[in-house]
């Protein structure tokens, strides 16, 4: 089996945490959901993120590993929201960790040193400060607008990402009913990544639409 470090030896160079941040959404179709997935990361998608809510173990198991092995290919980092133990079973390349969710520095003790860390900071940069201190590798926040996949309160103000580009040693991702044109400012603002669902998944080209996310952030 690959190792995390071999893993990393040949992402990270071309695949910074930079760009567009695939989320998946709650498809119980895994075969829809890899080739949707394929195309998008065609079209340029930077990382993808496995997550499905509703899922049971079986089926979480059967769609991160195909998941998993689509990445390989593509060369890019595969994220498992919230289950730890997935992560450390498929040896996926890091965990996405919630608010209700364990803690950042647990996470990190359980992963180890090389897995990315993501924690979800919502509009609070108190928590991205808190997380780095933690070993996070990116922070993210939202939501910023209103989700066709994700409820939550649309209360995060545009200016936290001014504030963390500025204060947060690390990189930001963007969520939250997240289209061309409403991230197109939070980019201009400091955004390192902007992370799509619908916008994606559900639309007509998402090889095309990942081309066109992909064209707003420029090459680092």
């Amino acid at each position: 089996m690959t190792t995390s470090s071999d893993t990393f030896a040949t992402m990270t160079p071309g695949t910074p945490l930079h760009g567009l941040y695939l989320v998946t959404p709650d498809w119980d179709d895994t075969e829809k959901l890899v080739a949707i997935s394929e195309l998008a990361l065609q079209g340029g998608a930077s990382l993808l993120q496995y997550r499905h809510k509703t899922a049971g173990a079986q089926l979480r198991l059967t769609q991160a590993t195909a998941l998993l092995a689509l990445c390989r290919r593509y060369q890019r980092p595969f994220i498992i929201n919230d289950h730890v133990d997935l992560c450390l079973t498929l040896n996926a390349d890091g965990i996405h960790v919630g608010g209700t969710d364990a803690s950042v520095a647990q996470v990190r003790a359980l992963v180890g040193p090389d897995k990315i860390v993501g924690a979800s900071c919502y509009g609070d940069l108190q928590l991205a400060h808190t997380a780095q201190q933690q070993g996070a590798s990116y922070v993210a926040f939202g939501g910023f607008y209103p989700s066709r996949i994700k409820k939550y309160p649309v209360t995060t103000s545009p200016d936290i990402v001014t504030q963390a580009a500025a204060a947060i040693a690390l990189p930001n991702v963007v969520i939250g009913g997240m289209t061309l044109e409403n991230s197109t400012p939070l980019i201009a603002a400091g955004a390192n990544m902007v992370a799509a669902i619908s916008s994606i998944y559900f639309a007509a080209d998402p090889r095309a639409a990942a081309q066109e996310f992909s064209s707003l952030f420029k090459i680092p």
